[in-house]
């Protein structure tokens, strides 16, 4: 009887304090950017090569070096036949001027969009879409030459396997030995798996984390793009849309204590101008954003 009495107590004071948490600003240097340059600093080729367009997310990591990497996806639907959606690289030594590995993709042979990459115990992992919308995993030990390790398994809560569908736009943030992977079906709202092997995904709950709406920026469409965690907050980059059949896409920021339960920011979008899949980069400067669909642009923190 005392447990059930104090049962209403814990749940007020549980909500209390997450609703404290949540009533702090989110920090100014997450939220107010200027693109600069003013231009996008990669685009595709223009001309008759496999990369003549490049889409959805890439992803950008600053090396110990110094060096920055960009993954993308290429392709020209003019010149090849069937349709596929290849991997590409290139190197940069600030951020900003860009030089291609080659002339051929990095990956062709299986589909590649929608990228996020993840460097653990000296391997690149990287999560992409596919054909379909199915996300898979690939690796690597340099970041150049990929293998292909197949579709993500992904599971509901009791152990069997989601619905037929789609399942896309892979986020994966890695904390303490755990993976936490947020993904799409449909761009309609996201889930979150999670798995200590990369082999098996069970869905914390079968209902999603983030919904979209009812907020007109992103009443159409929401993804995931990128995780980072600071000051006890975990922030997500999502790319929103607010009509559909799909207009102009915008990046918007979200943040929670635990991964599971999330707060929009009320100022989204944090940019729009048709620029979205965003992913936050550290630099000697401080924090970079960079905005990866339909071209790659950057934006420093505003004055």
């Amino acid at each position: 009887m005392i447990i059930r009495a104090c049962r209403p107590i814990l749940f007020a004071v549980t909500f209390f304090f997450t609703t404290l948490a949540f009533a702090q600003d989110f920090p100014r240097d997450l939220t107010k950017w200027t693109q600069t340059p003013a231009q996008s600093i990669f685009t595709g080729t223009g001309a008759e090569t496999w990369d003549k367009k490049i889409r959805e997310r890439g992803w950008i990591l600053r090396d110990e070096d110094g060096k920055y990497h960009l993954w993308y996806t290429g392709y020209n639907d003019e010149k090849r036949n069937p349709k596929t959606r290849s991997l590409g690289h290139a190197t940069s030594p600030d951020g900003i001027a860009w030089k291609r590995d080659s002339a051929t993709p990095s990956h062709d042979t299986s589909w590649v969009e929608d990228m996020c990459v993840l460097r653990v115990d000296g391997q690149f992992w990287m999560f992409a879409e596919g054909e379909n919308d199915v996300a898979h995993l690939l690796t690597s030990t340099d970041g150049k030459t990929w293998t292909e390790r197949g579709p993500l398994d992904i599971r509901k809560v009791d152990g069997t396997p989601i619905s037929v569908g789609p399942r896309g736009t892979p986020a994966v943030f890695r904390e303490n030995g755990v993976w936490n992977l947020f993904y799409e079906r449909g761009d309609q709202a996201v889930w979150l798996a999670r798995s200590t092997d990369t082999k098996t995904w069970t869905n914390v709950s079968d209902d999603p984390v983030l919904k979209k709406g009812p907020e007109t920026y992103d009443q159409a469409a929401v993804a995931f793009n990128q995780i980072i965690k600071r000051d006890g907050f975990y922030y997500a980059i999502y790319h929103a849309n607010s009509e559909y059949p799909w207009k102009d896409w915008t990046t918007c920021l979200a943040r929670s204590k635990d991964l599971i339960h999330w707060e929009k920011y009320a100022g989204n979008p944090i940019v729009k101008n048709n620029s979205s899949s965003g992913v936050f980069v550290n630099t000697p400067g401080g924090l970079v954003l960079y905005t990866m669909h339909p071209e790659v642009r950057r934006y420093e923190l505003a004055k």
